[in-house]
């Protein structure tokens, strides 16, 4: 009897874990390991569990909020269904082998703080529907497969501080909306096939500490507006079609920023 009983405590404590988590959610996460074989993972779910016991897998109170997936031989797609994870905070599947487009589901995710798909081989256009994460503060997609141009929607997103799309085959200009993520910190677009003059408008983002731009297909000048970035550390502007060849700025000092030149030094001292 008292077996019975410790069975039936053990049944009811497992059912009531997964009672917790919405019909939705549950379904969204099962369409998550079935798309990328879940089975194969380096540490795999075991579906039999409680949910909140799912490696990298966060539940408060019957909400997920937490996916952190990275380094786990994620194989496939990511399913429309993601979209219905509507609590989720942090979605984390880098360093996977993780294919095809993003689903434009993405969107619905309005409470993501931080979104790492990077070092996957992800491929298509970057959804417009991303520029809705308004609540959105780091955005790593770099070392996939994304063509097109960065969508204008992404001056949506003004509470970025980590912009990363670097080593991807992105084409077209730097849209000009990017002056409305006034918050952004770091910015890399490094190894793309970006064209056009570097707008003015970066000059705007006066918490940039991070600008890496090397290895695109830029014209023009640095523009002038540059002064303004007064916390910038680290600018990154080599192998482009500039009208001088810039040399990398790493870590430089706070109160002056040094463009150096193939044939001269210029110091913009901020004092």
């Amino acid at each position: 009897m008292k077996t019975f009983k410790l069975i039936m405590v053990c049944f009811f404590v497992s059912t009531f874990s997964f009672a917790n988590v919405s019909i939705n959610e549950k379904e969204a996460l099962l369409a998550i390991y079935n798309s990328t074989q879940g089975d194969q993972w380096n540490t795999t779910w075991n579906l039999n569990s409680p949910i909140e016991t799912w490696y990298g897998v966060t539940v408060i109170d019957g909400k997920v909020i937490e996916i952190n997936l990275p380094f786990n031989n994620l194989q496939g797609n990511l399913p429309q269904e993601i979209g219905d994870l509507v609590y989720l905070k942090t979605l984390n599947v880098g360093f996977n082998k993780l294919k095809g487009t993003l689903p434009i589901s993405i969107g619905n995710l309005k409470d993501l703080t931080t979104l790492e798909l990077f070092m996957n081989e992800f491929e298509g256009d970057i959804p417009n529907e991303i520029g809705s994460l308004t609540n959105l503060e780091i955005l790593k997609l770099y070392s996939n497969a994304f063509t097109g141009e960065i969508p204008y929607s992404i001056g949506g997103l003004v509470n970025l501080k980590e912009l990363m799309l670097g080593s991807n085959f992105l084409t077209g200009n730097i849209p000009s909306e990017i002056v409305m993520l006034s918050q952004l910190q770091k910015l890399s677009l490094i190894d793309n096939k970006l064209t056009g003059n570097i707008p003015a408008e970066l000059g705007q983002l006066v918490q940039l500490e991070e600008l890496v731009l090397s290895s695109n297909e830029f014209t023009g000048d640095i523009p002038m507006e540059f002064m303004n970035l007064n916390k910038l550390t680290t600018l990154m502007l080599s192998d482009n079609n500039l009208n001088e060849d810039y040399i990398s700025v790493i870590n430089n000092t706070p109160n002056y920023i040094q463009l150096q030149l193939s044939k001269s030094s210029i110091v913009v001292d901020r004092d």
